[in-house]
């Protein structure tokens, strides 16, 4: 290992959101350590990574080696290893970029140091090994989470114990979704059984909000700067094969970007109580403008460093992996055919794996697809698991009815007016809502609300225990 080298940069509170720093590595490097020290605290966050010589501008289709954000102090990429959320393999001489994300710099800048350390020392390339295309040829309702991270971004477990903690939970399809990489891919991509289906993901990851990519091929790049970066992004996915989906867009970290052509919406994300209302709202806006946008869920989930205990369902409380669930009609289970179903909208969003189930149609026609105007419209609603509780209709003007749900197995039917411009149903919690409040409280265990969140809002807000797709009016 040759000798370390330190480089000093000083970064200022004005520049844009990455500061690009070129690094020379001669022929026969086969292991890069990058090590990064700044002074840390609430206004400074640098964030980490690194490209090889093949990165161009933003969108560069290659030249990825890795993104820890602010997770990781020191990484390192070789020939045959590389830390969590960086890629291994050949190390080609040139110039690469260690890539600093200017997350949060003080009025007065800040001073980062990086100490490099190159090695030649023989190893072997790392392949990946080709992932299967796996299915489970059953027709039916299949459930799954669309949201959470292992330790190759920012959570601290990795993706052994989320394999684990998914089989637990009963979950049917899994999106691994960590922060600016893939990398996690090098354990799902050849672990898919038809018991459990793992879905393509990354989270696109910016300080202007965040969005799920979706069965892409590779990786996609994260780097926007500019207005247009979002289209170019959007264009960047599906010339991957992906879906593209904005993600919790509430506080703390709403979508602040121009919103770009996307297949779906995190309208749920975690908990109802964590702000998802405010999601809701916009995600009913963006229909009302005339966007064909599905609504889907996920639980943000970070797989913590060891698993729940044994005789728990993992994670316990309703805080954990799978809460919410999104679940959807499926020919069958396969990556392909989910990907299918969210952009088709063929589904909803529930509280959890065990939460109601709710189908909705009209005159015939299924959640996400489009029915003709007319005078009326019979609808149709499939609940189970919501007894006492209550079913909301609503359309682009708001609630247009409500049915009480008498039972645990229950079709309601509906004759309504031709809706404005949409249809969907809810289930708002009523019977239900004293003890699903105070699991939630319980489970804070301590801690403050989530963002923005007051005990006035959860008094006031309506609970949803179930979001349905909407028919389209055409």
């Amino acid at each position: 290992m040759t000798p370390a080298r330190t480089l000093t940069v000083r970064v200022a509170a004005t520049e844009g959101p990455y500061r690009p720093v070129p690094v020379e590595i001669p022929p026969g490097t086969t292991r890069i350590d990058v090590a990064l020290a700044y002074a840390k605290a609430a206004d400074c966050i640098i964030d980490l990574g690194l490209m090889d010589p093949r990165a161009r501008a933003f969108p560069s289709p290659a030249g990825f080696r890795g993104w820890s954000g602010g997770a990781r102090d020191a990484v390192f990429v070789a020939a045959d290893d590389a830390t969590p959320g960086y890629v291994p393999g050949p190390i080609p001489a040139g110039t690469w970029t260690i890539l600093l994300g200017l997350y949060r710099v003080p009025p007065g800048g800040a001073e980062v140091a990086l100490t490099i350390r190159l090695d030649d020392a023989p190893r072997p390339d790392w392949s990946p090994e080709p992932a299967a295309e796996i299915r489970h040829p059953a027709p039916g309702w299949y459930r799954g989470d669309l949201h959470c991270h292992t330790h190759h971004s920012d959570a601290e477990g990795g993706p052994e114990l989320l394999h684990e903690a998914a089989r637990r939970a009963g979950l049917r399809f899994l999106a691994v979704t960590d922060h600016n990489t893939i990398t996690q891919r090098r354990y799902f991509a050849t672990r898919s059984t038809p018991e459990l289906v793992f879905i393509r993901g990354e989270e696109i990851t910016t300080a202007e909000g965040h969005a799920n990519v979706f069965g892409a091929e590779g990786w996609i790049d994260f780097r926007m700067t500019g207005p247009a970066d979002p289209h170019r992004l959007a264009e960047a996915v599906r010339g991957a094969g992906g879906l593209l989906s904005i993600n919790h867009d509430k506080p703390p970290i709403p979508w602040r970007h121009t919103l770009p052509a996307v297949d779906c919406m995190e309208v749920w994300q975690s908990h109802w109580f964590a702000g998802n209302w405010i999601s809701l709202a916009r995600y009913d806006d963006r229909l009302r403008d005339g966007r064909r946008i599905s609504l889907i869920g996920g639980s943000d989930w970070h797989q913590p460093a060891s698993p729940a205990p044994p005789g728990l369902p993992a994670p316990p409380g309703p805080l954990g992996l799978g809460r919410p669930t999104t679940a959807l009609w499926l020919p069958e289970l396969s990556e392909r055919a989910v990907l299918r179903a969210l952009r088709a909208g063929r589904g909803y969003v529930t509280e959890g794996p065990d939460g109601p189930h709710l189908a909705v149609t009209a005159g015939g026609v299924p959640m996400g697809g489009t029915r003709l105007g007319g005078p009326d419209w019979t609808v149709e609603a499939e609940v189970r698991g919501a007894a006492g509780d209550t079913l909301v209709w609503v359309d682009a003007g708001g609630t247009v009815a409500e049915q009480e749900i008498p039972d645990d197995d229950w079709i309601g039917r509906l004759t309504l007016p031709s809706p404005d411009r949409f249809l969907r149903a809810e289930i708002v919690a009523v019977a239900s809502r004293p003890r699903l409040e105070a699991e939630f409280l319980q489970a804070l265990d301590g801690r403050g609300l989530p963002a923005g969140v007051t005990r006035e809002d959860i008094a006031a807000q309506p609970l949803r225990r179930a979001l349905s797709n909407p028919v389209h009016v055409g």
